[in-house]
């Protein structure tokens, strides 16, 4: 296949290949998308190593295999790297090192996404790419650019490192465009292309445009697609960041008395039935464009198992959980009762919460459908009940409260924010698709809530008392 012009793929030397390994040994622990963060990894190997430039400035594409102990299988790790003679001080940030023998001697290794002059090149390469409606045909060989059917993308800007990102990294191009480099890779299309594709062509408005991406085989399970790599997206500057709109209108709900004329969604209801019907939006275009699916019974005991089962192992660590134990069981054995074909699954957005969501002047939209990235690709692409989404954002609402709420009277305000925002978001979803099953969402919900007292006792313990509260509501609700 035809490469932009800019791009020259050429096999790396394995000279250069075997002496950028100790570099990336000491480089890659302290990477905030790397799993083993602050961790010494075993074994280093690049397993695949391209030039995507040669010359000074060079740009060097590798997939990197990582081991530890030997006990779990390798991670695989994208990374782009740029080569000078001399580095700019504005780069001394990205150094790696220098090459250290052989014939790239003295060779200076950095992070290229630290590059203006080496993300521009990405960006100019991306927007001279062959158009293509959708990675699902079979792979060509190495790495490759396609462009969306109809998609301008911009050129001739340098790009900036985002700084919100944790597993991956995002490169913003101005105002214009924004590339999502996937880091930890699995064979496979990864569902933030393979969802905003289908909602493309479904004409959804709730997400931002993809405009390119870069892809290219790799050997597993799902070797007859083509594996992503990097997304380019239409960047939204003039978006707002939902969890950040949320917890200032939970601030002015408890900043101010109540009185009988006081809104208790400190004006954020409107936002949140807007923000329930763009969610309908995006799930209707999904079941449209990738169809639906009834779960059978045995299915859906199955699915109230492994909640119960999470259920357990989260009581036998957090001690706190364990007096509304027997009213949350008994929410999940009301999902298992449910009969064959009661419940409908499709493709979901996956990690839906407030900080997945942008108000823009035209709306809100959706971003990520990458799923939760800790969770295998293949079990992010199956197909779920829509319940799941809606519970993520009632839980998210839920912890606006929590987080921007204080003791006391404040508390009460930031509890009374969260019920008539949570009321708002279901009642905008209702109104586009119809209602939730209510069985399915409170089993979600229930299920996100223990989740999350196991991972706040982890990792926040200071947080612990949000989804702690939700677990003892949802315990004590009614059948």
């Amino acid at each position: 296949m035809r490469l932009p012009p800019t791009v020259e793929v050429r096999a790396v030397a394995a000279d250069l290949t075997e002496h950028l390994v100790p570099l990336l040994r000491a480089w890659l622990p302290g990477r905030r998308w790397f799993a083993g963060r602050g961790r010494a990894p075993a074994t280093v190997e690049p397993a695949s190593a391209v030039w995507l430039r040669t010359g000074d400035p060079g740009l060097l594409h590798l997939l990197v295999r990582v081991g530890f102990d030997g006990s779990a299988p390798d991670d695989l790790y994208q990374v782009l790297l740029g080569t000078r003679h001399t580095l700019p001080d504005r780069l001394a940030p990205s150094l790696l090192g220098r090459v250290d023998g052989g014939s790239f001697d003295g060779l200076v290794v950095h992070d290229a996404l630290y590059d203006g002059e080496l993300t521009r090149l990405l960006l100019d390469a991306l927007s001279v790419a062959e158009e293509a409606p959708g990675p699902l045909d079979a792979p060509g060989p190495g790495v490759r650019l396609r462009r969306a059917p109809g998609a301008r993308v911009p050129s001739g800007l340098a790009g900036r490192i985002g700084t919100a990102e944790q597993t991956n990294t995002s490169v913003v191009y101005g105002s214009r465009a924004i590339l999502k480099i996937f880091r930890r890779l699995e064979p496979g299309l990864n569902p933030d292309l393979e969802l905003t594709l289908a909602l493309q062509r479904q004409e959804c408005a709730a997400v931002p445009d993809p405009l390119a991406w870069i892809e290219a085989p790799l050997p597993g399970p799902a070797a007859a697609e083509p594996t992503t790599l990097a997304l380019l997206q239409e960047f939204l500057a003039d978006g707002t960041d939902g969890w950040e709109l949320a917890l200032a209108s939970v601030r002015r709900a408890t900043a101010r008395a109540a009185g009988p004329d006081t809104d208790p969604g400190a004006g954020f209801t409107e936002d949140a039935r807007r923000l329930g019907r763009a969610t309908a939006e995006v799930h209707r275009a999904l079941a449209d464009a990738l169809g639906t699916e009834r779960l059978s019974g045995p299915q859906a005991s199955a699915l109230a198992e492994q909640m119960s089962d999470r259920l357990d192992a989260v009581a036998a660590e957090v001690p706190q959980l364990r007096p509304h134990r027997d009213g949350l069981r008994a929410v999940f054995r009301e999902l298992a009762g449910r009969p064959s074909g009661a419940l409908l699954a499709q493709r979901t957005h996956g990690d839906l919460h407030l900080g997945q969501t942008l108000r823009t002047p035209d709306g809100w939209r959706l971003i990520d459908f990458e799923g939760e990235p800790a969770r295998p690709l293949a079990e992010r692409r199956l197909p779920r009940p829509a319940e799941r989404d809606v519970a993520g954002m009632l839980r998210s609402f839920d912890y606006a409260a929590g987080h921007a709420g204080p003791a006391g009277a404040g508390h009460a305000r930031a509890r009374a924010w969260a019920d008539a925002n949570r009321a708002a978001y279901l009642a905008g979803y209702a109104a586009a698709a119809g209602p939730s099953d209510a069985t399915l969402l409170r089993a979600f919900e229930t299920d996100k809530a223990v989740y999350e007292v196991g991972y706040e006792a982890r990792h926040r313990p200071d947080w612990l008392p949000i989804p702690l509260a939700a677990t003892a509501r949802l315990a004590a609700q009614p059948d």
